[in-house]
């Protein structure tokens, strides 16, 4: 049998039909040991660091389990804060940043009309050392797991306080996956600026893909300086240095300086695409053109830039002259100005539009919706004597879930269901997703919504039990309840992506009706993703080939 996809090439001649000869033979398992193809680096990633989210969302639950009820003796006390810190790390390190290399690997090259990333060899060795590094980190629950905290603030990670090699296994994690990082972050650049499509100018590059230049910039510039820290920790621990040992000269604080330096721009690292990829969607249902394309760009790289200089808005705190606490409050609120005009790109994509109503629509919007309430509490983290009074409660853990947390599951689950018919070339149910959303988005703002509340009455964060008398159980409670329904959104929305990919009603290359040049190729594409490489007309290329159909079906 022959399979012929159903675009034409009508007017496009440079846009030839893709013809297969017969079914394509399948290949053997192995082969995605040994694969250099994106895309299957790209289901690697991402199959791989969902798993981890499943896991990184168990641990989670484990903790609303113990602060469920007062006095609760659940979990012991070592083994909460291994959780705690467990958790962190699993979502910061192995889950939301590489999740957002395992889409670029896969989308970036197919929207920019390239076969394959600039350098495939090194995009599949940036994959194993992410392994590389989850594996290290979850290997310790067969000895001790680290238990300093996703931060490893010294001195409580020194040899002192955690003798364990747990803690050792957290460094390897942390300079693991950040040279993957840094290797998929120049690998994305590298192709973006190398292997283009002709036509595709910097004006015609799709949001999402302007969005990864974005983060990939953030990922080159910060991380190498927190893993210069994390060396310096491990050799603290381990060979007699004293970086950050006070009694021989260092400074805890240094060690502060140089994460958050990171860890700030972590944040944008999940916020800017997550933005990149409401928009992509929220344009397409709300069947609009994209006519903010040099505003978000704009924005994108505003809002880069100022995470990599508001690093000390973490460190209110600590002993600090005032003028540099003004300073970074000042420069912290400056980023809500980006950030401003990345939420009104959003609000006038659907703006007038005839909006269809799918399951990625929701996912885009209940972002949107869940992170300008978390922009609100924001801008009171950003004013350091309001921040004296929450930080280290319950009221910050509550503002962080609602940005960048909001950002790894509604953006995340947003791109995967958008692009999930790319990916297997099957649909989603939409009953399924729908139902998973309405779970999620309400579960999770019945989860943190209330921990502002808990915050401004005084609960601490990382606290592992309190007393009848505190006045909390009640709002831990639904917080907890909360959580329960949070996990079965999750869980129905992993149960839709497994059951699809094999039950699933066939997609068609283009079942959207996108404006990117993705999906003009089947779906799944094939392994040289383009036959011909396109010449790319404007910055909705698709409206183009699909106005060009329809004026030759017209004349026919």
């Amino acid at each position: 049998m022959s399979a012929t996809v159903e675009h034409s090439n009508a007017g496009f001649p440079e846009l030839v039909t893709h013809k297969v000869a017969k079914p394509p033979v399948k290949q053997r398992w192995s082969s995605w040991f040994t694969t250099t193809d994106h895309k299957k680096i790209g289901i690697m990633y991402m199959v791989t660091t969902f798993a981890f989210f499943l896991v990184g969302g168990a641990e989670a639950m484990m903790i609303r389990l113990q602060l469920g009820v007062a006095n609760n003796s659940l979990i012991t006390p070592q083994h909460y804060n291994q959780l705690f810190t467990m958790h962190g790390s699993t979502m910061m390190f192995l889950f939301l940043t590489p999740m957002i290399a395992g889409l670029g690997s896969y989308l970036l090259p197919l929207q920019i009309g390239s076969r394959n990333v600039a350098f495939p060899r090194l995009n599949a060795l940036s994959y194993w050392l992410l392994l590389a590094g989850g594996v290290t980190l979850y290997a310790t629950l067969f000895f001790t797991p680290p238990e300093a905290g996703w931060t490893s603030y010294p001195p409580l990670s020194n040899q002192i306080y955690s003798q364990s090699a747990g803690q050792d296994a957290w460094i390897y994690l942390f300079v693991l996956t950040g040279l993957s990082a840094i290797l998929s972050a120049i690998n994305l650049i590298a192709t973006v600026v190398n292997n283009r499509a002709p036509g595709m100018s910097w004006a015609r590059v799709p949001a999402f893909t302007r969005s990864l230049v974005a983060y990939s910039a953030l990922v080159i510039i910060s991380l190498p300086v927190a893993a210069g820290a994390a060396v310096m920790l491990l050799f603290d621990r381990n060979y007699g240095t004293s970086f950050f040992d006070p009694s021989h000269g260092g400074s805890p604080s240094l060690y502060q300086h140089l994460f958050w330096f990171f860890g700030q721009p972590q944040s944008y690292m999940a916020l800017i695409p997550a933005f990149g990829i409401a928009i992509e969607v929220l344009v397409v249902f709300g069947r609009k053109t994209n006519q903010s394309q040099k505003a978000v760009t704009t924005a994108f790289i505003a809002a880069a830039g100022l995470s990599l200089v508001t690093w000390g808005s973490h460190m209110f705190t600590m002993p600090t002259a005032p003028e540099v606490r003004v300073l970074f409050t000042v420069l912290s609120l400056l980023t809500l100005v980006p950030i401003a005009v990345l939420v009104g790109a959003c609000l006038r994509a659907l703006n007038n539009g005839s909006i269809v109503t799918n399951s990625p629509l929701y996912y885009a919007a209940g972002f949107v919706g869940v992170f300008v309430f978390g922009a609100v509490t924001s801008v009171l983290m950003q004013i350091f004597p309001i921040a004296w009074q929450v930080s280290d409660s319950y009221f910050m853990v509550a503002q962080f879930h609602y940005t960048v947390a909001a950002a790894g599951i509604f953006g995340v689950l947003a791109a995967l269901h958008y692009w999930y018919p790319k990916f297997t070339g099957r649909l989603l149910s939409e009953k399924i997703a729908k139902a998973s959303f309405w779970l999620i988005f309400i579960g999770f703002n019945v989860t943190f919504l209330i921990q502002h509340s808990l915050g401004l009455e005084g609960m601490p964060r990382r606290i592992y039990e309190y007393g009848t008398t505190s006045g909390w159980q009640s709002e831990n409670m639904i917080s907890t309840f909360g959580s329960f329904i949070l996990a079965v959104g999750i869980l129905l929305a992993t149960y839709n992506f497994i059951r699809s990919a094999s039950r699933g009603a066939v997609a068609g290359p283009d079942p959207w009706k996108g404006n990117t040049v993705e999906w003009f190729v089947p779906s799944p594409p094939p392994a040289n993703s383009f036959d011909v490489i396109p010449t790319v007309r404007s910055v909705e290329p698709m409206k183009d080939i699909r106005a060009e159909l329809e004026r030759a079906g017209a004349k026919a």
